[in-house]
């Protein structure tokens, strides 16, 4: 019996569908890809100064989508050869975000900020590239368990927490709308139609956003209103606009930067390396071996190193949202996501396409994240389930990781170089500073070294031997 047959799959990972199918089919894993892709330009458009400077933001968009396509025709035909699809990932969100209020950083311009961003993910990729190439994510991810990677993950989320109700606060009506919408159509009508089934974040953020329109047409949000959807922004984009590398200049390589970012590495890698059993397991490609598992994260590294020399301000990782997909419409055709692919990288080459998504108003994004963001908190602790929760050992390490995550950075926060040593050790100053900053770093940080150093046998830590 064939895996295909056995996991009752209408079109295999080998299977060619015909032309029209897999274009429509590639289409919807496109779709299903958008929400989360086009909220991490969106997320950085503050701290990188481009909230008023929309033809640029536009370009940022289109850039993530071009590299996006890129890295996942790599994957599919180099890598691990899985149907995964590659988009922006939320791990790199929170080291760019204190890189963007680095000081000497955060007066300068969003050129500034981007190089400087590209430079951490460039080093960063060659770190991926050298980990997943040279066969050592086995034994990296010996030392990683569940532990390690619960606190980790769940704060990406709960970090972004200030971007949330915030944002939508700025006004109530049209931020509360979407996320009525997103939880509306995500839990409650979810099984009523597969359209509902397949894009609730996208339906609820095209519903709120249709709605501030509809309201800023008949004259209820004039400009300079919190919901105003403005034409203008659309206007200044233009219509071929193709990225280019190092279009926002030569990347800066700071250490402080670099050593934050990697911790937005761990937290991908290890996520990356779960979709691929899950996608193996869901497409009929059988159990993924090691050879297969070190390529596939060796590969992620060659899209993050295209990120970094593009300037997505961002990396590229697997999607879990598509394996879902894959689920659903149980289609596992490795020719579909390739299909998908060409059609990020031709979109993202349209100036109105990246153009379009800078008129989303302020609190239909910030109603976006407020769902968003908790989910991601909750996938982190999902993680949890194969750790003994009646451990006092697995409490401690969880509780204090998860606390100082959240409150070393508020400490941070209150001053700038809290750490300072001055003359030839300023370097060092900086990256500590870096990482007391980002509590996704405190976080990881905290719970490997105590996970590994506090005795506990591997069935009480949750690891499989």
């Amino acid at each position: 019996m064939t895996e295909s047959r056995k996991h009752d799959l209408i079109y295999g990972i080998d299977d060619v569908p015909p032309p029209q199918e897999t274009l429509l089919l590639g289409l919807q894993h496109y779709l299903t890809m958008f929400g989360s892709t086009v909220a991490i330009p969106l997320i950085l458009s503050k701290p990188l100064g481009l909230d008023d400077k929309p033809a640029e933001l536009g370009l940022l968009i289109g850039t993530l989508f071009f590299v996006s396509g890129l890295a996942t025709l790599l994957q599919t035909t180099f890598g691990n050869r899985l149907p995964l699809v590659q988009g922006g990932t939320f791990s790199f969100l929170t080291p760019a975000i204190v890189i963007c209020g680095m000081a000497g950083v955060a007066e300068a311009g969003h050129e500034v900020k981007l190089q400087h961003i590209q430079g951490a993910v460039i080093v960063g990729a060659a770190f991926e590239m050298f980990v997943g190439y040279g066969g050592l994510v086995g034994r990296l991810l010996r030392f990683v368990g569940p532990i390690t990677i619960a606190p980790t993950i769940a704060l990406i989320g709960l970090a972004l927490f200030k971007l949330g109700a915030p944002e939508a606060g700025r006004h109530w009506g049209i931020g509360g709308l979407t996320i009525v919408l997103i939880v509306l159509f995500s839990q409650y009508l979810r099984r009523s139609h597969r359209m509902i089934e397949l894009f609730p974040v996208l339906l609820g953020l095209v519903g709120a956003w249709g709605v501030a329109a509809l309201l800023t047409w008949s004259g209820v949000f004039p400009e300079g209103h919190p919901a105003h959807v403005s034409t203008a922004r659309l206007d200044a984009a233009p219509w071929i606009q193709v990225p280019m590398p190092f279009q926002w200049g030569a990347p800066q390589f700071v250490l402080p930067a670099i050593v934050g970012m990697l911790a937005g590495y761990l937290a991908s890698i290890v996520e990356s390396v779960g979709d691929y059993y899950a996608c193996a397991r869901m497409s009929g490609a059988g159990h993924p071996d090691a050879r297969t598992v070190n390529r596939g994260i060796g590969t992620e590294g060659v899209g993050c190193m295209l990120a970094g020399i593009f300037g997505t301000g961002n990396g590229t990782t697997s999607y879990s949202e598509n394996i879902g997909a894959i689920g659903l419409t149980r289609v596992g055709s490795r020719r579909v996501v390739q299909a998908g692919a060409i059609l990020m990288i031709v979109l993202a080459m349209f100036g109105k396409f990246g153009g379009l998504f800078t008129t989303i108003p302020q609190p239909v994004v910030g109603g976006m994240y407020c769902t968003m963001f908790g989910m991601i908190a909750a996938v982190g602790l999902s993680n949890l389930q194969f750790v003994d929760l009646n451990s006092a050992r697995n409490l401690f390490i969880l509780g204090f990781a998860m606390f100082m995550g959240l409150s070393v950075p508020e400490y941070f926060a209150n001053d700038e170089h809290l750490l300072s040593f001055g003359g030839s050790w300023g370097w060092l100053s900086d990256m500590l500073n870096t990482i007391g900053k980002t509590g996704m770093a405190v976080g990881a940080f905290t719970a490997l070294l105590l996970d590994n150093t506090i005795p506990g046998t591997l069935e009480e830590r949750g690891i499989r031997p």
